[in-house]
């Protein structure tokens, strides 16, 4: 998509955050309440989790965010968003047909029916999801309805300005406007702040920029690498349904993928230090030194395309 359009906005230069000016005491208050929602979320996670994290969607996402020039965090929010809508809008889709099905073909017509009900409205959701999550990042591009209608118009996709206002409002309130859901970037900020403010020997601003990076490899990666992850702590080259069940509570679970994504952007930034970090990150999270090693072991296996021994 990226390379395919004309589409050109004018847009300010995406803002880095800037470390070190935030007191320990909300520093504090901040990591333990995502340390509290991520055991929450962790708590209710089902076998769905992560289905609509599928490398094209995911990638799909980041070209959009690119398009339009808005920040990586952006991205994030809006993948979360949009995996929440869907989940809420297919049980809801369910719910409006369940008293109508009643024979074993009918139950192959609704779904269907569901199928392209869900196609036809799910590139303008993912449109949608960037569209308010850019309107809760402080630092992006806001992208308005304007903006939107230019964008779709350049890459040739039919739709009125009344349906991408109504798929935006769809998305609002099958979400019933709860939109402060946390994203896997914030984790990884508000533990490089932590670690900068327990270590200022800690090169946090490049660590940053490595971060972005690796977390993005990450999500196009995520199916390949949690599926060696899974591999490894079962020791089984084809693990059972039970224990992909089981591994679900390790693929959400963001303050581990936090704690990863440092613990491999230290490795490649400076390997005769990266184990100092790991300690850190350990004593703030209570994660053990081992499961993050192994998870930056993994992770950095794919991305120099070496095997495990």
């Amino acid at each position: 998509m990226a390379g395919s359009t004309m589409f050109s906005l004018h847009t300010r230069e995406p803002l880095n955050p800037r470390f070190g000016e935030v007191s320990l005491d909300i520093l504090t208050d901040i990591l333990s309440n995502l340390n509290n929602r991520n055991k929450s979320n962790l708590e209710s996670v089902s076998d769905f989790c992560g289905c609509l994290k599928e490398r094209r969607i995911v990638e799909c996402v980041f070209h959009l965010c690119e398009e339009l020039g808005l920040n990586p965090a952006v991205g994030y929010q809006a993948i979360e968003i949009l995996e929440r809508f869907m989940a809420k809008y297919i049980e809801h889709l369910i719910r409006s047909q369940k008293g109508q099905v009643g024979s074993s073909e009918d139950t192959g017509k609704f779904e269907e029916l569901i199928f392209q009900t869900l196609k036809k409205k799910f590139f303008l959701s993912i449109l949608s999801s960037v569209q308010i999550a850019s309107k809760l990042d402080l630092y992006s591009n806001v992208v308005n309805n304007d903006i939107a209608m230019r964008f779709l118009q350049a890459v040739g996709y039919p739709c009125s300005k009344e349906q991408l206002l109504d798929s935006e409002i769809l998305v609002l309130k099958t979400l019933n406007f709860n939109l402060n859901v946390p994203n896997p970037l914030t984790y990884v900020e508000t533990l490089l702040e932590v670690l900068g403010h327990n270590d200022a020997s800690v090169p946090v601003a490049q660590l940053h920029h490595l971060c972005v990076r690796v977390l993005q490899f990450i999500y196009l990666q995520r199916e390949t690498i949690y599926n060696s992850l899974l591999k490894s702590a079962t020791g089984c080259s084809s693990p059972s349904h039970e224990q992909r069940a089981k591994f679900v509570s390790v693929t959400e679970d963001f303050m581990l993928l936090g704690v990863g994504v440092i613990a491999v952007a230290a490795f490649i930034h400076h390997i005769s230090t990266w184990e100092k970090v790991v300690e850190e990150l350990t004593g703030i999270t209570g994660i053990s030194g081992q499961s993050i090693m192994d998870f930056a072991y993994v992770t950095l296996m794919h991305i120099t395309k070496t095997k495990s021994v």
